[in-house]
């Protein structure tokens, strides 16, 4: 065994690291949350790195996950050693090739970053669902709970599917694994060239297909003998959790690091035990650790093979005193009488198991990476402590409707006082996920602490809120969990302050970190509102403040705050000493930005070197802050929205019931209007002295949040104070006023609209007729500017030249507020198609111009007006039709020309 090289990474670095090593063909194509793997597996092939023979493999991007899977069905065939990575619906366009791969028995490891399936909803984060639709495709299915077991996984997984020939997924839970940052033990090539014989790689070679040894594979067979050819392969499944077994007992004589098909961890004399797979089995360890102190007896049974699944193995592994078991299962299988590992913890009971079995229970949690706390465990182990445990429960939500959900104590913790945590909320894109990366790495590898970090995104991922949980201590940290007790908490956006309950994580006693616009300590505790002044007083927090935004474009930044915010960070949590962890970000910045150039890498240190001189401590006065909470919808919203989607943007989705959700995930259109994330520093002010109305500020907007109007001036009368017009250059339209109205709330700052504006200042030639200012002081005058431009009427469209872009522009746009990133270079064609051809979107063809209903066409006319929002319908059919694959036929009445798409068209 060579010398021990640690290293802090992600799961998805981690199993790329080891596939990559042991293959010759990577067929990639990405999906959520397995990317990375394959982005790594390609960057590395770029770069020439070898694998452990001495050869640099293959990296092919295919048009689809269908085509990956036949891209490795056909390496593999050709006796290369293949991999590729996938998720979820991923996952599923594969399943005819994994049939194939499996059937003919070839040696395979297909790595899985475990993921929900779309079904109500589609969600991109973790669960079971996606391997557990493969269970019949004949691959085995090996599953891995934490970082380092995924890294030694992938290996093990290698070596035993090259013995038995079976092809394997190895799987590995989205996101809580695939994208949890730890420090872990390193594989050296020499140890994989250990665990992976090259006479096991030539056997391989030897069932390839080559013309110098010809046979046929893939043949067709009728009902006489298919049924018997199904049948051969038994041998090799039942010989296969063998073979897994003792490629862990080779890979512990390597590593130290011993592995079992189905580990046992707990009191020996248990009575209650949980059994269960993936990273939720780091949870239930750590629980059992805690409750066994107390004086409880229980245990956890952490199920690795799933595939084939072997029911001796299995039941050796339970203590002899259990007398109760829960089953828990990351998945919902509708209709089916349990989970499936329930299923088969049920015939491994009934088929070896001597009288009287234990009771037995499931249970299904963790859906689409819900949380899965301590306290959700006591509460499953308490179930099973009842003389009538309930049965096919949840645990994590409130069931409402078929009263299935456990109770449970969520203050229960086990959180031990030597691990230091911290949590951080910041901004997509502004840079806090990628610091607080850079931050593990420096404390896990420049001191003996274990670390972990895990980053909590939205799906809306740029410019939508991004919470860090940071954890570090002496010891291997199994907490796969958020942090609920905070020692440092850091909000790097001010507007947070408002939004969020920021203090819920602290624990009495932390240490608060601000990035504050506003540089007076007492501005600063005076701003914050009064339930937050309160709490702060009330946990004895310590408060520090920094305008990192202002550091940040001193040093020529920008809006990147993470340099800045990491230094303040270093500084007040004390995990190293000043000097030492300041040079320790120094060649963070080296490391991660060296390729980007000496001015990129110039900028960060200038950062670094003045961040400190701006951090100050926010002396804690008599709460008298703002006392009105923040309202995230208004009270005029539908009831859905405030109820619902109203919790859902402050962050509290998890406390709604069942019966909340629509039961088809069926929901309302047009709710974003309601958000108001202000997540932009600065926002466009428009300047009607300066501007030629040309509409191309309107077109280019990603998020729909300029707009224009012209309208009669008698409208003004009712107009805000600070609302702004000017005379309507266009001729058709020289008796109206023009309007240019930004909304500042749902603005991102992306200033696209100040590049394609053609108009300069005269007086300022640095000025153009819509230029960036600070969002916070517009915020309130803009709000009333803004709703009241929304009240003002439609132009009527059939007076619109759609030839121009600013007659085009003035047609409202059904795409508004879209959850896409700042500068989006796709939403604006979105746009500009709802403007063009409305809710019925026409669609021009060679014959004229013709449109599909969604679905159903209108019973009756429907007729454009000028504040309609669809083109005129007719009944009766015109010569310019078409007919489309949906069996119907419809067409444009020529007797109208709203909405016209086609200067073809009369």
């Amino acid at each position: 065994m060579e010398e021990r090289v640690f290293a802090t990474l992600d799961g998805n670095e981690a199993v790329a690291r080891v596939a990559y090593r042991l293959s010759e063909v990577c067929a990639i194509y990405p999906i959520t949350p397995s990317s990375p793997m394959g982005e790594w597996a390609d960057a590395w092939a770029s770069s020439n790195k070898p694998n452990i023979w001495g050869t640099v493999p293959s990296v092919v991007e295919m048009e689809s996950e269908g085509g990956a899977a036949g891209a490795v069905h056909g390496a593999l065939q050709a006796g290369s050693l293949t991999t590729t990575f996938t998720a979820s619906q991923g996952l599923l366009l594969m399943i005819p090739n994994l049939y194939k791969i499996a059937g003919e028995l070839t040696a395979a490891v297909i790595h899985v970053a475990a993921r929900s399936l779309a079904a109500q909803a589609l969600s991109i984060f973790g669960d079971h669902s996606d391997v557990m639709a493969t269970r019949a495709t004949g691959c085995a299915l090996l599953c891995s709970n934490s970082v380092q077991e995924a890294q030694d996984m992938a290996a093990i997984a290698i070596r035993a599917s090259l013995e038995s020939r079976i092809p394997f997924l190895h799987f590995f839970d989205g996101f809580r694994t695939s994208h949890e940052v730890q420090k872990i033990e390193l594989i050296a090539d020499a140890d994989l060239a250990e665990l992976v014989p090259f006479d096991l790689v030539l056997q391989h070679r030897q069932r390839a297909l080559t013309p110098d040894r010809p046979v046929i594979r893939g043949t067709a067979q009728n009902p006489d003998v298919y049924f018997q050819g199904r049948e051969t392969v038994n041998p090799f499944y039942d010989a296969c959790p063998g073979i897994v077994q003792r490629a862990m007992d080779e890979f512990a004589q390597l590593t130290g690091r011993q592995y079992r098909l189905y580990e046992y961890h707990g009191a020996p004399d248990a009575e209650r035990v949980i059994v269960l797979m993936g990273s939720g089995g780091e949870t239930v360890h750590e629980t059992v650790d805690a409750l066994n102190a107390q004086g409880e007896k229980v245990g956890v049974l952490k199920v690795r093979l799933y595939r084939p699944f072997d029911n001796a193995a299995f039941l050796a592994a339970l203590p002899q005193t259990v007398k109760a078991l829960a089953v828990l299962d990351r998945t919902k299988e509708p209709g089916s009488p349990g989970e499936p590992l329930y299923l088969d913890v049920v015939q491994a009971l009934q088929t070896l198991s001597p009288a009287p079995s234990p009771q037995l229970v499931g249970g299904r949690y963790g859906l689409s990476s819900k949380e899965f706390t301590p306290a959700m465990v006591k509460g499953v182990f308490d179930n099973l402590a009842l003389a009538t445990p309930k049965n096919h429960f949840t645990v994590g939500i409130v069931d409402d409707v078929s009263f299935t959900s456990l109770d449970y104590d969520p203050t229960f913790t086990t959180e031990p006082d030597s691990v230091v945590r911290a949590v951080f909320y910041g901004l997509g894109s502004d840079g806090t996920v990628g610091a607080n990366k850079n931050s593990i790495k420096i404390i896990g590898e420049d001191t003996p602490n274990y670390a972990q970090g895990y980053f909590v995104y939205d799906s809306k991922k740029s410019g939508s809120v991004t919470v860090s949980h940071l954890r570090f201590g002496p010891d291997p940290i199994r907490s796969t969990y958020l942090v609920t007790s905070a020692n440092f908490v850091a909000c790097h956006q001010w507007e947070f302050v408002q939004q969020l309950e920021l203090l819920q994580e602290a624990k009495p006693g932390a240490t608060l970190l601000l990035n504050s616009p506003f540089d007076h300590p007492a501005e600063v505790w005076a701003r914050l509102p009064l339930a937050m002044q309160r709490e702060i007083i009330a946990k004895g927090l310590k408060v520090y403040a920094i305008n990192a935004y202002q550091v940040a474009r001193e040093a020529g930044m920008g809006n990147r705050i993470n340099t800045v915010m990491q230094v303040c960070f270093f500084a007040l949590a004390g995990v190293l000493p000043r000097e030492e962890a300041v040079e320790a970000i120094k060649q963070a910045i080296r490391k991660t930005y060296g390729k980007k150039g000496e001015e990129v890498v110039a900028m960060n240190i200038k950062a670094v070197d003045s961040a400190l001189d701006h951090l100050f401590e926010v002396p804690i006065g008599a709460p008298e802050g703002d006392p009105t909470p923040h309202q995230w919808v208004p009270d005029q919203a539908p009831a859905f929205v405030r109820d619902v989607l109203g919790k859902i943007m402050a962050r509290q989705g998890d406390s709604l019931p069942v019966s909340a959700m629509p039961v088809d995930g069926t929901f309302p259109t047009g709710t974003t209007q309601y958000e108001k994330r202000n997540i932009a520093q600065e926002v466009p002010v428009w300047d009607p002295d300066v501007c030629v109305q040309c509409g191309k500020c309107v077109m280019v907007c990603p998020h729909a949040v300029i707009r224009s109007k012209v309208y009669e001036a008698s409208a003004l009368a009712a107009a805000p104070a600070t609302f702004q017009s000017a005379a309507a250059k266009d001729k058709a339209w020289s008796d109206l006023k023009f309007t240019i109205q930004v909304g500042v709330e749902d603005c991102t700052g992306c200033a696209l609209c100040i590049e394609v504006c053609p108009a300069k200042n005269k007086a300022e030639p640095s000025k153009k007729a819509i230029n960036m200012a600070a969002q916070l002081p517009l915020r309130e005058p803009e709000r009333d500017n803004w709703e009241f431009f929304l009240k003002l009427p439609n132009p009527n469209r059939t007076d619109l030249d759609l030839r121009k872009i600013s007659h085009q522009q003035m047609q409202e746009p059904l795409f508004e507020f879209s959850g896409a990133c700042a500068g989006c270079g796709e939403t604006p064609y979105i746009k500009l198609a709802t403007q063009l051809f409305g809710d019925r979107m026409l669609i021009a063809n060679a014959t004229g111009c013709s449109s599909i209903y969604g679905g159903n066409l209108p019973t009756t006319p429907y007729t454009s007006n000028a504040e309609g929002r669809g083109p005129a319908w007719s009944n009766s059919l015109f010569e310019d039709n078409a007919e489309f694959g949906l069996g119907f036929r419809v067409s444009i009445d020529k007797g109208t020309r709203p909405w016209n798409c086609c200067t073809s068209l009369p």
